[in-house]
Order: structure tokens, then C-alpha cells, then sequence
């Protein structure tokens, strides 16, 4: 019995969402990929899969077995990925999609290292804070900030992402410092694209309604806004750590922050047949960044 092809024909089908797609993807007809998933669920003892006419959906145990078989599969492909490419040299052109903020902080003064140990490949980097298809639009990779824990992409974590309440000095000597989470209530609190913050703190998680005078879909406008003393604002370390460590910036409520799962990730459709350029520029940004990066450095997080 093949069980890690039907491991594969599972993992495919969630992705896809669909049998007739999955079939497609690996040259099988639908009923060959129904009778594997069914021989699956039988030996599991377990339904994995709710179908409809018109939808696939995972079970609360297909859920959880699909994180476990992703993980699986994930690491013999990168077994079988070390070996296939570990002679091979990174080439070509490598299309990379970042955040706006991210990518012109802590990507592009870094690509000339990478780019002068890897002079055959050409890094095309675009830069934009909406969540891109990474297939559709011919990505190789994206950098997302983000809580991916149910992508159905591999995503390989870079770094942690710690979001903190902040205000300029100025501010809080004109409006007062808050001294607990419900002293926000009346402040002036600047948000992009958001109109509730939910924080994580000694009393487990709380949602706080962001009303301000400025609505913006720009996360740069709302850091010129705080710069400014407009008030108070959410921010991640890698956007504003030099201004917490030079004082331009003093942190609000520090018991109170967003949940660890949200971090800096590396995003790509699968370690199947993933290209050195791939794999070199992933690496060297893990490398970079780290459980513990250079942003991070001097804020006692």
C-alpha cells in the first residue's frame, strides 16, 4: 500500500479543493482520487473530508491530520530538494513580493551581500502591502507578515514580528500616559485598514475599538502621524525600533501585545523542485533576521 502517495493525494486535494483539480495537478482521474482518499479514511478510522455537490471541506480531524501531513511531507521534499539541488547554483531572475515598509527597511539594504554571492541571479522585487497570488502572479516567493498558520503554502518563519503601543513624549506629556487598557478609550488612537486592535495581555486577549480623526490605508502615514504626536499607534519593532531606543518614541501599556503566531514569514507554493535561487534567498534572509533580529536589539522584548 502506498501511504505517503496517499498522504500526497490528500495533501493535494485540500490545497486544490477540489478532487477534479487535484486529479489534474497529478494525472489521475477522479475516481482514482476518491477511492484513495476513501481507502485513507478507512485505515485512519476517521473522516477527513465533508462533501458536497459544490465544496470540499476538512473535518476538525482532517484539519489537524492535514498541519501533521503537510509537515511530513514538507520535510522529505526538503530531503529530497537538499539532495537534487545541493550541486546546483542559484541563476536567474528571482520575483520576490514584500510589504512596502518591510521591503524598503530590511530588504533591499541587504540585497547587494546576497546579489554579490549569487552574481547569476537578478532579484525583481515588488513591493506592496496586499497579499498577492503568489502562483497566479508568478511569484517565486513572498514575504508576509502575517498568522499563517492554516496556509495551505509552505512558509518558512524568518522572524518574530513584536507589536507594540507607542506615543511620542510630546503627546503623552499633553494627554497623559494610559494606565490601563481602558484609559485608551480616551485617546486618540491611529490605525491603517483597522477598527479594532486585538492585544494579548495579563488578563488573556482584549479588543480595543481604534476611533481616531485620520482613516488611512497606508501603514507610512500612520508612522508619520505618530512621529507627529497625533497619537497613539500599533506598531512592529522592525518599523519603529530606532525611534523606542533614541526616546523619539516611548512605549504605552508594554504588558499588553499581539499574539506571537503573527510573524515575518517566507512564502512559496512548495519545496517540490524548489530552485537554488529560491532556497539561497530564503536562507540568507533566516539567516539575516533570526529568532532574535537586529531590529530587536536593545529593546528588552
Amino acid at each position: 500500500m502506498d501511504r505517503f502517495g496517499d498522504l500526497d493525494v490528500f495533501a493535494h486535494v485540500v490545497t486544490a479543493k477540489s478532487m477534479s483539480a487535484a486529479g489534474r495537478q497529478l494525472n489521475l482521474s477522479p475516481a482514482v482520487i476518491s477511492k484513495r482518499i476513501r481507502r485513507l479514511e478507512e485505515r485512519l478510522g476517521v473522516r477527513l473530508l465533508q462533501r458536497t455537490t459544490r465544496q470540499l471541506s476538512l473535518t476538525e480531524a482532517g484539519q489537524g491530520f492535514y498541519e501533521r501531513v503537510v509537515s511530513v511531507l514538507s520535510s522529505i521534499e526538503d530531503a529530497e530538494a537538499w539532495v537534487a539541488s545541493g550541486a546546483g547554483q542559484a541563476r536567474g531572475t528571482l520575483r520576490v513580493s514584500a510589504p512596502t515598509s518591510f521591503g524598503r527597511l530590511h530588504i533591499a539594504p541587504h540585497l547587494k551581500p546576497f546579489l554579490d554571492a549569487h552574481p547569476q541571479v537578478t532579484v525583481d522585487l515588488i513591493l506592496s502591502d496586499a497579499f498577492v497570488d503568489i502562483v497566479g502572479e508568478g511569484f517565486d516567493l513572498a514575504v508576509r507578515i502575517a498568522d499563517l498558520q492554516d496556509s495551505s503554502l509552505v512558509a518558512k518563519r524568518l522572524a518574530p514580528n513584536h507589536r507594540v503601543l507607542c506615543a511620542t513624549p510630546g503627546y503623552l506629556a499633553a494627554n497623559g500616559t494610559p494606565g490601563s487598557i481602558e484609559d485608551l478609550a480616551r485617546h486618540t488612537l491611529i490605525a491603517h485598514n483597522a477598527d479594532h486592535w486585538r492585544l494579548d495581555g495579563p488578563g488573556g486577549p482584549v479588543s480595543v475599538r481604534v476611533n481616531g480623526p485620520l482613516r488611512t490605508n497606508s501603514s507610512e502615514v500612520v508612522r508619520e502621524a505618530l512621529l507627529a504626536g497625533l497619537g497613539i499607534a500599533l506598531r512592529s519593532t522592525w518599523d519603529v525600533g530606532p525611534e523606542l531606543k533614541s526616546g523619539a518614541l516611548q512605549r504605552v501599556l508594554p504588558e499588553y501585545s499581539v499574539g506571537k503566531r503573527v510573524a515575518v514569514y517566507a512564502v512559496y507554493p512548495s519545496r517540490r523542485h524548489m530552485e537554488q535561487k529560491v532556497r539561497a534567498f530564503v536562507d540568507y534572509l533566516g539567516e539575516l533576521y533570526g529568532a532574535t533580529p537586529y531590529w530587536d536589539e536593545g529593546l528588552g522584548l
